[in-house]
């Protein structure tokens, strides 16, 4: 493979000062036309099969992954390989063979791919929002969403890459020339969420290749489609074979093969506590043959909560907590599953809570409804037994119940439960549904006692109109995205670099400044001037 010009030559590439994609505006009616004429030409296409991909070749096994529509779970999205440790060394292999030129291509042209990739996906923008509405049961503004940060984090990354290929050391020393180099690290394991399939999926993947890196990446199994149509669409933009392997997988077989490879240089993951703990403690055991430390880059989830305090705007606070908790179902690592309330407003907060909640229509995604289903059975069940326990732990004011339909969705009613204690279970374990616990608090000290109270980190809000309380909270409220009277989801990229304290991860700030550090390792150089280098010494005749 050529190591110069694979997309455009590094000297023209030109763009303009980051800002984020702008949301579509789904009342306009041609915005509207256009995403249900895309929902009709994806729908069209739903079932295909797809194919892993390893060092730029198809390959299939016996052994499928079946994604489904969770909304309509007889709805085949798409059919998949199936990965197995068999796969992993061959996976490795190929990655390793692409690393070997692709981490000495220009990051100007590295960059390129990146901005191509992001002006193909603005261009098919609708026909991606229809993939999430029918994989994952995103409704249309939260599609939106999804596709608009994964544009961003293209178009951020790109010129973050481009900006540390520029980095000067502090000083120039004197009699010295010093440069500071930000190299690839190798071959890495991206394992990406169900729940931001694009976004996640994508920036992650992106950010190792960007620095030089190749990647081996293992979708989600609740959303290997739209992987795939990524996977597919930057071979397209002109991906070289090996840069990226597609690899879906279920169960641990595959995932654990790949992150315990001695070649595996650094593992980013999004998921759950449990998983991440053990992709962690499984790096940290060295190989035979491994002569580096593993990376990993671990966003594993939280318990988030916002403060809802006396002196608040009560008509902010009420909206803030529906949008985060209830948005996209609950199944955010960013979503308001606590509620702090303090105790002079604390009935009034759940009435008017109550009556915006009651507002929330539920439906299938395709047809635009607030709230759609859960991801899956699995989901579903879980959900339920949470809702169960929290039966027994507070009061339930709305919801509590399964929602019975005609295509046996995994639909489940948005629930509020009152009167929770801040040591119950509903008060401290991730649910990932559509569940708000709210719990009393008497006084801004207790208030942020409870905020603190759980083992995740991630992010949190207060409504109040004292500064005196929003500076306590910057300083005490400990978690990675902390948001003062606004609600505690919806990061965007360059402005709230995201990733948590404690057991939510390693603070690894996805959409942040720092984040290329961590798919990369510093080189100092240093060149004694006015040393004239020895020429090579010339060939000899007989």
């Amino acid at each position: 493979m050529a190591t110069a010009n694979l997309f455009s030559p590094p000297d023209t590439i030109v763009r303009a000062p980051f800002v984020n994609e702008a949301f579509v505006d789904f009342s306009n009616g041609d915005n509207r036309r256009a995403m249900e004429a895309a929902l009709t030409e994806v729908r069209n296409q739903l079932g295909l099969e797809y194919g892993m991909v390893i060092g730029g070749k198809r390959l299939r096994t016996e052994e499928k992954i079946i994604s489904k529509n969770p909304a309509r779970p007889d709805q085949v999205v798409g059919v998949h390989q199936r990965a197995g440790v068999e796969h992993a060394a061959v996976a490795m292999e190929a990655a390793q063979k692409a690393f070997a030129s692709w981490s000495r291509v220009p990051v100007q042209e590295r960059a390129a791919l990146l901005f191509k990739a992001a002006d193909m996906i603005r261009e098919r923008k609708f026909e991606f929002c229809a993939w999430l509405t029918y994989e994952v049961g995103k409704n249309w503004a939260e599609a939106d969403a999804d596709v608009g940060e994964t544009i961003d984090f293209l178009e951020f990354y790109g010129r973050e890459a481009l900006r540390l290929d520029r980095a000067e050391t502090p000083i120039q020393f004197p009699g010295e020339r010093n440069q500071l180099r930000y190299i690839p690290l190798g071959v890495g394991a991206v394992i990406p969420p169900w729940n931001f399939p694009f976004a996640i999926m994508a920036g992650m993947t992106v950010a190792a290749i960007v620095c030089g890196n190749t990647v081996i990446l293992k979708p989600s199994v609740d959303a290997s489609t739209i992987a795939a149509r990524f996977f597919n669409l930057m071979q397209e933009a002109g991906l070289p074979d090996g840069v990226v392997n597609f690899c879906p997988g279920e169960g641990p077989d595959f995932g654990a093969a790949v992150v315990a490879h001695p070649q595996t240089r650094f593992v980013a993951f999004t998921g759950s506590k449990a998983v991440g703990l053990e992709i962690h403690e499984q790096a940290a055991k060295t190989k035979p043959g491994q002569i580096f430390i593993k990376r990993t880059i671990l966003e594993m989830g939280g318990k988030d909560s916002i403060l809802v305090e006396s002196d608040c705007d009560l008509d902010a606070a009420v909206e803030g907590v529906a949008a985060s908790a209830f948005g996209f179902n609950g199944q955010k690592c960013s979503a308001c599953s606590r509620v702090i309330v303090d105790a002079s407003i604390y009935d009034s907060f759940c009435d008017r809570l109550v009556e915006r909640v009651r507002k929330i229509k539920v439906g299938d995604p395709v047809e635009n409804f607030a709230a759609g289903p859960v991801i899956s059975e699995k989901a579903y069940r879980r959900v339920l037994e949470y809702i169960e326990i929290g039966k027994g732990e507070g009061r339930v004011l709305i919801g509590g119940e399964a929602m019975e339909t005609e295509s046996n969705g995994y639909y489940i009613a948005p629930t509020v439960i009152a009167d929770v204690a801040p040591a119950a279970r509903i008060a401290q374990e991730e649910i990932f549904g559509p569940v708000l616990a709210v719990i009393k608090s008497k006084g801004f000290d207790e208030a942020l006692k409870i905020a603190n109270n759980t083992e995740y980190g991630l992010t949190g809000a207060i409504y109040s109109k004292s500064r005196t309380k929003l500076e306590r909270a910057r300083e005490e409220f400990h978690v990675g995205n902390l948001y003062l009277n606004r609600k505690c989801t919806g990061a965007m990229v360059g402005a709230h670099p995201f990733g948590g304290f404690n057991m939510s991860g390693t603070d690894s700030k996805a959409g942040g400044p720092d984040y290329l550090l961590l798919f990369t390792q510093a080189k100092s150089v240093a060149e004694k001037v006015g040393v004239a280098a020895e020429a090579e010494d010339e060939p000899m005749g007989i």
